[in-house]
């Protein structure tokens, strides 16, 4: 079973103030549970959500000229 986290702890873990993953939750742009009134965010919904933002290097650096650098 996949663990629960509050937002405060989503928050962070992101190193961000509660309101962005309050408007994450908002946007529903983030997976998340309702238990009762209380909004939980599965440690899944988190990986899931850094993995499809996070930006991979280039191969090859590009000088400032748009060639490939020698």
């Amino acid at each position: 079973m996949d663990g629960l986290l509050t937002v405060d702890q989503v928050a962070e873990l992101l190193g961000t103030t509660v309101r962005f993953p309050r408007r994450l939750i908002e946007e529903r742009r983030i997976r998340y549970v309702k238990v009762g009134r209380h909004v939980r965010i599965p440690e899944s919904a988190l990986r899931d959500y850094i993995a499809s933002r996070t930006v991979e290097p280039l191969r090859q650096p590009r000088s400032r000229f748009g060639r490939v650098a020698a």
